[in-house]
Protein backbone atom coordinates (compact mmCIF):
# COMPACT_ATOMS: atom_id res chain seq x y z
CA UNK A 1 0.00 0.00 0.00
CA UNK A 2 2.66 2.81 0.52
CA UNK A 3 4.67 1.44 -2.53
CA UNK A 4 1.19 2.48 -4.20
CA UNK A 5 0.74 5.64 -2.47
CA UNK A 6 4.61 6.56 -3.15
CA UNK A 7 4.06 6.08 -7.11
CA UNK A 8 0.70 8.15 -6.82
CA UNK A 9 2.46 11.05 -5.15
CA UNK A 10 5.21 11.14 -7.43
CA UNK A 11 2.94 11.52 -10.74
CA UNK A 12 1.21 14.00 -8.59
CA UNK A 13 4.40 15.58 -7.87
CA UNK A 14 5.04 15.35 -12.01
CA UNK A 15 1.80 16.95 -12.98
CA UNK A 16 2.48 19.52 -10.79
CA UNK A 17 5.77 20.58 -11.84
CA UNK A 18 4.22 20.22 -15.40
CA UNK A 19 1.87 22.75 -14.89
CA UNK A 20 4.44 25.05 -13.15
CA UNK A 21 6.34 24.65 -16.06
CA UNK A 22 4.08 25.47 -18.73
CA UNK A 23 2.14 28.05 -16.53
CA UNK A 24 5.83 29.87 -15.90
CA UNK A 25 6.98 29.67 -19.25
CA UNK A 26 9.71 27.50 -19.61
CA UNK A 27 8.33 24.99 -21.38
CA UNK A 28 8.25 27.65 -24.13
CA UNK A 29 11.12 28.21 -25.73
CA UNK A 30 10.32 31.53 -26.72
CA UNK A 31 9.96 32.94 -23.46
CA UNK A 32 13.51 31.22 -22.50
CA UNK A 33 15.31 32.68 -25.51
CA UNK A 34 13.78 35.91 -24.71
CA UNK A 35 15.61 35.59 -21.19
CA UNK A 36 18.50 34.62 -22.86
CA UNK A 37 19.00 37.55 -25.28
CA UNK A 38 20.29 40.23 -22.52
CA UNK A 39 21.50 41.94 -25.81
CA UNK A 40 17.96 42.49 -27.56
CA UNK A 41 14.22 42.33 -25.95
CA UNK A 42 15.67 40.61 -23.06
CA UNK A 43 12.55 39.47 -21.34
CA UNK A 44 13.37 39.39 -16.95
CA UNK A 45 9.77 37.14 -16.21
CA UNK A 46 11.90 34.17 -15.28
CA UNK A 47 14.02 35.30 -12.60
CA UNK A 48 10.84 35.24 -10.48
CA UNK A 49 10.54 31.61 -11.48
CA UNK A 50 13.96 30.63 -11.29
CA UNK A 51 14.19 32.45 -7.96
CA UNK A 52 11.40 30.47 -6.49
CA UNK A 53 12.38 27.50 -7.58
CA UNK A 54 15.92 28.46 -5.80
CA UNK A 55 13.76 28.63 -2.80
CA UNK A 56 11.69 25.65 -2.58
CA UNK A 57 14.49 24.08 -3.80
CA UNK A 58 16.51 25.24 -1.04
CA UNK A 59 13.63 24.51 1.65
CA UNK A 60 13.60 20.64 0.10
CA UNK A 61 17.14 20.27 0.21
CA UNK A 62 16.71 21.24 4.29
CA UNK A 63 14.15 18.94 4.98
CA UNK A 64 16.09 15.95 3.52
CA UNK A 65 19.11 17.01 4.97
CA UNK A 66 17.55 15.58 8.67
CA UNK A 67 16.51 12.23 7.43
CA UNK A 68 17.80 9.33 7.22
CA UNK A 69 15.06 7.81 5.23
CA UNK A 70 13.30 8.50 2.12
CA UNK A 71 9.40 10.15 2.47
CA UNK A 72 7.77 6.40 1.48
CA UNK A 73 10.61 4.48 2.92
CA UNK A 74 13.93 2.83 1.18
CA UNK A 75 17.14 4.50 1.32
CA UNK A 76 18.09 8.05 0.96
CA UNK A 77 21.07 9.03 -1.00
CA UNK A 78 22.75 12.26 -0.81
CA UNK A 79 25.71 12.68 -2.97
CA UNK A 80 28.85 13.10 -1.32
CA UNK A 81 31.11 14.77 -4.02
CA UNK A 82 31.57 18.72 -4.42
CA UNK A 83 34.11 18.89 -6.17
CA UNK A 84 34.27 20.75 -9.17
CA UNK A 85 35.83 18.77 -12.15
CA UNK A 86 36.24 19.42 -15.77
CA UNK A 87 33.77 17.03 -16.81
CA UNK A 88 31.33 18.85 -14.90
CA UNK A 89 32.56 22.25 -16.47
CA UNK A 90 32.42 20.95 -20.08
CA UNK A 91 29.21 19.34 -19.84
CA UNK A 92 27.60 22.69 -17.90
CA UNK A 93 28.85 24.42 -21.08
CA UNK A 94 27.18 22.05 -23.56
CA UNK A 95 23.96 21.99 -21.30
CA UNK A 96 23.59 26.16 -21.32
CA UNK A 97 24.96 26.26 -25.14
CA UNK A 98 21.84 23.57 -26.28
CA UNK A 99 19.45 25.31 -23.68
CA UNK A 100 20.69 29.03 -25.85
CA UNK A 101 20.11 27.12 -28.94
CA UNK A 102 17.06 25.14 -28.97
CA UNK A 103 15.55 27.23 -26.30
CA UNK A 104 14.77 23.53 -24.02
CA UNK A 105 15.92 22.13 -20.85
CA UNK A 106 15.10 18.00 -20.51
CA UNK A 107 12.26 18.62 -18.41
CA UNK A 108 10.50 21.50 -20.06
CA UNK A 109 11.38 19.56 -23.45
CA UNK A 110 9.24 16.68 -22.39
CA UNK A 111 6.13 19.06 -21.16
CA UNK A 112 6.89 21.08 -24.45
CA UNK A 113 5.99 17.65 -26.10
CA UNK A 114 3.32 16.90 -24.69
CA UNK A 115 1.83 20.16 -25.72
CA UNK A 116 2.15 18.93 -29.03
CA UNK A 117 6.00 21.22 -30.08
CA UNK A 118 7.92 19.14 -32.42
CA UNK A 119 10.93 21.01 -32.24
CA UNK A 120 10.88 19.22 -28.45
CA UNK A 121 10.87 16.02 -30.14
CA UNK A 122 13.84 17.25 -32.51
CA UNK A 123 15.91 18.24 -29.39
CA UNK A 124 15.18 14.88 -26.83
CA UNK A 125 16.10 13.33 -29.94
CA UNK A 126 19.42 15.21 -29.86
CA UNK A 127 19.81 14.86 -26.10
CA UNK A 128 19.54 11.28 -25.90
CA UNK A 129 21.80 10.83 -28.56
CA UNK A 130 24.45 12.84 -27.19
CA UNK A 131 23.94 11.03 -24.06
CA UNK A 132 24.45 8.08 -26.10
CA UNK A 133 27.54 9.09 -27.56
CA UNK A 134 28.79 10.34 -24.26
CA UNK A 135 28.26 6.90 -22.32
CA UNK A 136 30.11 5.10 -25.06
CA UNK A 137 33.32 7.55 -25.67
CA UNK A 138 33.52 8.82 -22.31
CA UNK A 139 32.81 5.59 -20.17
CA UNK A 140 36.88 4.63 -19.46
CA UNK A 141 36.13 8.10 -17.33
CA UNK A 142 33.45 6.71 -15.47
CA UNK A 143 34.76 3.55 -14.33
CA UNK A 144 38.05 5.67 -13.26
CA UNK A 145 35.58 8.23 -11.01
Amino acid sequence: MKKHFGLLSQYCIGVLFGWGLIISGMSNPQKILGFLDLAGLWDPSLIFVMAGAVIVGLGGFYVVSKRTEAFFGGALHIPKRRDITKPLIIGSLIFGAGWGIAGFCPGPAIVALGAGHLKALVFLIAMLAGMEICDRFFSAHKKAV
